[in-house]
């Protein structure tokens, strides 16, 4: 085990092979590197930008051809640098870390809002390698912040499954707010699990109604990253360190952390900030 940490934990630089973009603030960067091919949907990855920053990133996709895909929102310093790099340009990369999503053919409901679309994605199409039946649920404020729309659609389609969408606007699909789509669709129809990444406003009030409705339930959470390997404290909500004992967390132990899930993280310093 101390190997194979050792292994992911060393710093290793990769060559950019496609940058796509998704949307007007959203690209994804593909790249190969052997120890990804191993990675399972909800890791992550720490990836660093000389002489900018080190930032962990999920990994959007892996191929079976060992092509790894990560999805990034500009919303910094260091994913701003990210945007500007281009096919060839190079990289430094640490991972994949951390637990990842609970793999079961089941009929499952995936629910994603903002970048949070980003792993459920690789999710997606591991579970339907394994026959899931899946109604997959994203939500934006807008059309445009719709990442991945058109091709998940057409993966879904393809294996029986289905896309819902909701707009804040109502540019697209259901007019309001995913969680207000869920809650709606829980109604009517029962579901075996419920993975979930996105705002945590959103993980928050998606947690509740799946307790209401007694359906097993997995949410990645965003915490401030540093070491990536549970030494460093930075990632700490509750007992649990995000980095190493998640970031993926089910619906025991999200019960556990309900005094700091969904109403507050910490930042940089370590101090305390309410979502």
């Amino acid at each position: 085990m101390l190997g194979w940490l050792t292994k992911v934990n060393t710093l290793r630089i990769t060559r950019i092979l496609k940058v796509r973009t998704e949307s007007p603030t959203v690209k994804t960067i593909m790249f190969k590197d052997k120890l990804c091919t191993n990675a399972v949907p909800g890791q992550f990855l720490m990836l660093w930008i000389p002489g900018v920053d080190e930032i962990p990133i999920s990994i959007s996709d892996l191929t079976r051809n060992g092509l790894v895909s990560v999805t990034v929102a500009k919303v910094g310093e260091a994913t701003e640098a990210l945007h500007r790099k281009e096919k060839d340009d190079l990289m430094g990369l640490r991972g994949p870390f951390g637990r990842g999503f609970t793999l079961k053919a089941e009929k499952t409901l995936i629910i994603g809002g903002g970048i949070g679309l980003a792993p459920l994605k690789f999710l997606a199409r591991k579970l339907l390698e394994k026959g899931a039946k899946i109604s997959f649920m994203m939500g934006a404020k807008t059309k445009t912040e719709l990442i991945f729309q058109e091709e998940m659609d057409e993966l879904l389609t393809k294996h029986g499954g289905k896309l819902l969408a909701s707009t804040e606007d109502g540019t697209f699909g259901f007019k309001g707010l995913v969680t207000d789509l869920l809650v709606e669709v829980l109604s009517n129809e029962k579901f075996e699990a419920i993975y979930a990444c996105g705002p945590e406003p959103m993980l928050t009030k998606a947690f509740e109604v799946a307790e209401k409705h007694s359906v097993p339930f997995e949410a990645s959470l965003e915490r401030v990253m540093r070491c990536a390997i549970g030494l460093c404290g930075s990632c700490v909500v509750g007992k649990y360190r995000v980095c190493k004992d998640g970031p993926v967390f089910n619906s025991e132990q999200l019960r556990e952390v309900k005094g700091e899930f969904g109403r507050f993280k910490r930042d940089f310093s370590g101090k305390r900030i309410l979502l």
